[in-house]
């Protein structure tokens, strides 16, 4: 069973329908599942030891390094059967889509700590870490998702170029 038959047999009979359609934003969401613990572990890690003072640049080496996992998982899962372009360019238009992702994953950080001061002294650390996690792993992480998803389907893995993925795809399964 893959996983994408997993996740769908956990699923109530109208949504499975839905999402069987829906295969591959399924993949995406599942990769990006898997870089949200990457990436959230990889800023909680920088931020409590070597970037403790810097927590926005944290989030954005911890996006980075979530980015590059998210490149290996989509394009060798999510959108295998589409694309078609050499791998250098897709990858060049892969992270420089990404690395507006990053931008607009730190901007709602960036909000909470610098505009609206969500910070201690000026609030406990509870409330800070709170308002980081909100604004950086879910609003921001939202917000990016939704614009790299747009972005990869649209310049990196079109579909009309992905005649030769697809038959290559074909071939192997």
């Amino acid at each position: 069973m893959t996983v994408v038959d997993s996740v769908l047999a956990w699923l109530p009979k109208p949504l499975r329908s839905v999402m069987i359609r829906h295969r591959e934003l399924l993949k995406f969401a599942i990769v990006g599942a898997t870089t949200f613990v990457i990436d959230n572990g990889v800023w909680f890690t920088l931020k409590f030891t070597v970037l403790e003072t810097k927590p926005v640049t944290a989030k954005a080496i911890a996006v980075l390094i979530a980015i590059i996992v998210s490149y290996v998982l989509n394009r060798e899962w999510s959108f295998r059967t589409r694309g078609g372009r050499e791998r250098h360019h897709e990858a060049a238009l892969f992270f420089l889509i990404s690395g507006v992702g990053i931008g607009i994953n730190v901007i709602p950080p960036y909000i909470s700590r610098y505009v609206l001061e969500l910070e201690t002294p000026h609030v406990s650390l509870l409330v800070q870490e709170t308002a980081d996690f909100v604004s950086g792993s879910i609003i921001g992480m939202l917000l990016a998702m939704g614009f790299r998803f747009w972005g990869f389907r649209r310049w990196v893995f079109p579909d009309q170029l992905g005649t030769r993925r697809r038959e290559l795809a074909d071939e192997h399964d």
